[in-house]
């Protein structure tokens, strides 16, 4: 599978994404560069298959991902399962949104739909 070293080594590159997947889980929208929100897609996503298949196994893998957060995998089990039980994927949209001043990175809006 082909990903994205955004330029991290692997461990801080794992943390950012989780990190990334619980502020996106909890606040249903982010600003952050396109490169990031692209792989951030696919974590999100398998969080909320998870949430869907909602079995003992999930949501320990769920946790461990989410370095234990509680609340957020409370919200991925309860909450967006019941809005996304109808739909086969495809959890988040891209927003373009402006370059940031300094170094030009394009910036994007990510959010659930």
């Amino acid at each position: 599978m082909a990903y994205r070293k955004l330029g991290k080594d692997n461990k801080h590159r794992r943390s950012m994404l989780a990190t990334l997947t619980k502020q996106l889980i909890m606040n249903e929208r982010i600003v952050t560069t396109e490169a990031k929100a692209k792989e951030l897609r696919k974590f999100v996503d398998k969080m909320i298959t998870y949430g869907k298949k909602g079995t003992l196994i999930s949501r320990r893998k769920a946790l461990a991902f989410l370095h234990n957060d509680e609340a957020c995998v409370a919200k991925v089990f309860n909450d967006l399962t019941k809005r996304y039980e109808n739909r086969n994927g495809g959890y988040t949209r891209i927003i373009k949104k402006s370059e940031r001043r300094g170094d030009n990175a394009l910036e994007v809006i990510i959010e659930l739909v």
